[in-house]
C-alpha cells in the first residue's frame, strides 16, 4: 500500500491490512509463518520553516502483529514466536538532509524517518517495525545444549563423545609462559 502525500493533503488515512506470508522479504533469518495484521492511520503533518520553505512530513500510528519463525542462537533448530508492537513514526522527506558537511543531529532528530518522492510504502514500515520488534537472541528453550563446537551434532537430539575441551594450538605459547610464572 502506497502513502501519498498528495491523498494525506486531501484526508488522513485510515489503513487496516493484511499481508500474506512471503510477500515482505524480512531476509534468510526471519519467515513469516502467519498473516501480518497492520491497522493504523496515517497524516500529514506540515512544518513551516518561513517563506515557502514547508516540510511535508508524514505521521504513522498503529500496531502489528503476525508469527514469524527464527533459529534458536543455541542449536539453530526453527522456533515460532507471535510479535506485536505498537508504532507512533514520523517521516520527513528525504530532500531536508544537509548533505554538504556533517552536522550534528539531537536526540529528536533520531526518532525521524525519511522518504523519497511523493509517499512511502507501508510494507516498508511494517518491515522495519517488525525486525525492530524481533529478540536479539532466541532459545528454542532455556535448556537448550546447543551444536558440539567439534563436530556440529545437536546435543539436543544425540549426545556425542567429543571431548569437552580442545586446546587451541595458537595458545600453546601463553600456556607455557603461564606455567613458567607458576614455578
Amino acid at each position: 500500500m502506497f502513502i501519498s502525500i498528495h491523498d494525506l493533503e486531501l484526508r488522513k488515512l485510515e489503513f487496516a491490512e493484511s499481508i500474506a506470508p512471503g510477500v515482505i522479504d524480512f531476509g534468510e533469518d526471519l519467515v513469516q509463518r502467519a498473516p501480518l495484521k497492520a491497522s493504523g492511520r496515517a497524516e500529514l503533518l506540515e512544518e513551516h520553516h518561513g517563506g515557502k520553505n514547508d516540510i511535508q512530513d508524514i505521521r504513522l500510528v498503529g500496531n502489528l502483529s503476525t508469527r514469524v519463525e527464527l533459529k534458536c542462537a543455541r542449536c539453530i533448530e526453527p522456533v515460532v514466536q507471535n510479535l506485536s508492537s505498537e508504532f507512533d513514526l514520523l517521516y520527513r522527506p528525504a530532500s531536508t538532509i544537509k548533505r554538504e558537511e556533517e552536522v550534528a543531529i539531537n536526540e529528536a532528530d533520531t526518532e525521524i524517518g525519511y522518504y523519497q518522492g511523493e509517499g512511502l510504502l507501508l510494507e516498508d514500515v511494517l518491515k522495519e517495525q517488525i525486525l525492530l520488534a524481533v529478540p536479539i537472541r532466541v532459545l528454542c528453550s532455556e535448556n537448550c545444549q546447543g551444536l558440539c563446537p567439534q563436530c556440529g551434532q545437536n546435543r539436543n537430539v544425540f549426545p556425542c563423545n567429543c571431548a569437552e575441551k580442545i586446546t587451541d594450538p595458537r595458545w600453546a605459547a601463553l600456556a607455557e609462559i603461564k606455567e613458567k610464572l607458576k614455578q
